[in-house]
């Protein structure tokens, strides 16, 4: 689709745009518009106290155009009018564009992944519960669906940062390896079949970066509030090996703040009852056991080496273990899958009665198998509207099951431009995730691909540094990973004065 600009260069906000109301479409900025191809003019203009945006839209023939107006924000407070300027301009998108395909889309004029976060803005701001859900439904045209998930959402985000101090940060560990690679997979994990050497020299690092991150915690004056060890899939490491990592962070960080940690067990192909030992020795009160889904023809279709039976095992194994807390997670609109097959795979999860469970919608993302070439869907998808069948049993099943939703996020090509939801029984919810997609306070990131996230809550910025991705790049970034501690216990310490 051609983009062309009048006034401003606002690109990632028409992307955004154009990706939630024509997802086969990609940008062109090189051609200029004719009235005869797909593509849009959005200009911005401002008036007396007044944002104003205009979009003439083409697509497949139609012309159509669409206006919006907001309220002028002044130019010295930047990251408030910037956020006003793309608000404006993507719903004059949004207008023009719902009136040439005659339909909107679930999450109406919301493009980014976190929509949660404007009805808790507007809360915080002094809005009532009424008042958001009704910013969501009639300025932003969401459905009363997804509007009630938001706000569900919303309250639990509410709550967790009511419960947050300000001298405590959560805690990430990745762990990039994975026993197979999954066909839906994206993630930079390598696969321990062609790996394997890789993994003692990785931790070797990792406890090492594990030391130089409670040190410059320390010195910054932090502590541990959620712990979390993600991946990849951290139990690909073997008992020894985790009992290992867990032993040195519980010896070098703070933890006597944190009420809640996780390990991703994830696979049940790497389960084991002395894996689950060393991680409950240790203090670990959350894991996942992640099926995706139930069905064995599905579970082949996406390159799993286990079957469902083995799922089942796996989450008795956990249950015996004594750790209190059970995720377990599913995927709507994987291949080969069906809305009967899906509804079989949730009431299977259900009847285990897990703590939370957490359904995403398949995103087609790059560097996946079913990305395949780009040319199209991947063999044996199930529709848009297969997938909304799955989604709207689910939040039926677990609603009517006693679980609430509490944190949601969203995702670029997702079938159906639908979201990702974490249900909870109440009581269970995971800090942690709320605060990384809420990004309620910073997240210190170690091993690989993690992202740290340093967060200021006075002005809303949020700075990133990446450790490398591959675990061949990781060994030997020892120092690059030392500095990044450094830099984040820096940011922390001057936050710290900042308050003071």
């Amino acid at each position: 689709m051609r983009l062309e600009f009048r006034g401003h260069d606002y690109k990632y906000a028409a992307e955004q745009m154009m990706l939630t109301l024509f997802p086969e479409e990609r940008p062109q900025y090189d051609l200029p518009l004719t009235g005869e191809e797909n593509g849009v003019c959005l200009t911005l203009t401002e008036g007396e106290g007044t944002l104003n945006a205009r979009a003439e839209l083409t697509w497949n023939g139609k012309h159509t155009t669409g206006t919006a107006q907001v309220p002028a924000v002044p130019a010295e407070n930047s990251l408030l009018r910037d956020r006003a300027c793309q608000k404006v301009l993507k719903l004059a998108f949004y207008r023009a564009g719902v009136e040439a395909l005659g339909h909107e889309p679930p999450w109406g004029a919301l493009t980014g992944v976190r929509p949660v976060k404007l009805p808790t803005r507007a809360m915080e701001r002094g809005a009532t519960p009424d008042e958001a859900r009704r910013e969501l439904e009639e300025v932003y045209r969401v459905s009363p669906g997804r509007a009630e998930l938001a706000m569900d959402c919303a309250k639990a985000s509410l709550a967790a940062k009511r419960s947050l101090k300000e001298d405590e940060v959560s805690l990430y560990i990745g762990i990039p390896f994975c026993p197979t690679r999954c066909a839906y997979c994206s993630f930079v994990s390598a696969d321990v079949g062609r790996a394997l050497k890789l993994l003692p020299p990785f931790l070797e690092v990792l406890l090492q970066e594990v030391d130089a991150a409670a040190a410059e915690l320390k010195r910054a004056g932090y502590v541990v509030r959620s712990l979390y060890v993600g991946g990849g899939t951290p139990t690909t490491l073997s008992a020894e090996q985790l009992n290992v990592l867990l032993g040195r962070v519980g010896e070098k960080f703070d933890l006597s703040r944190c009420t809640e940690y996780t390990v991703e067990a994830g696979r049940p192909d790497t389960i084991t009852a002395e894996k689950l030992a060393a991680i409950r020795n240790n203090g670990v009160q959350r894991v996942s056991v992640n099926p995706q889904t139930m069905q064995d023809h599905v579970l082949a279709a996406m390159g799993r080496a286990h079957t469902a039976a083995d799922i089942l095992k796996a989450f008795e194994l956990v249950r015996a273990s004594g750790i209190p807390c059970v995720n377990m997670d599913l995927i709507a609109g994987l291949p080969q899958d069906t809305p009967a097959g899906f509804r079989a795979s949730l009431d299977q999860v259900l009847a285990l009665e897990p703590e939370n469970v957490t359904v995403h919608t398949l995103a087609l993302k790059k560097g996946s198998r079913l990305m395949g070439d780009g040319s199209g869907e991947g063999p044996g998808l199930p529709t848009a509207e297969e997938v909304a069948e799955m989604l709207s049993y689910a939040w039926s099943a677990l609603r009517a099951h006693g679980q609430v939703p509490y944190y949601l996020y969203r995702q670029k090509y997702m079938s159906g431009s639908f979201e990702n939801v974490g249900w909870t029984k109440p009581g269970w919810e995971s800090l942690y995730n709320i605060c990384m997609m809420e990004e309620l306070h910073t997240i210190l990131s170690l091993g690989g691909g993690g992202v740290t996230k340093l967060v200021n809550p006075y002005t809303g910025r949020i700075e990133r540094i990446a450790n490398p991705k591959y675990p061949h790049e990781y060994v030997e970034s020892l120092e690059k990973l030392r500095t990044g501690k450094r830099q984040a216990a820096d940011f922390l310490a001057a936050l710290r004065e900042e308050r003071h």
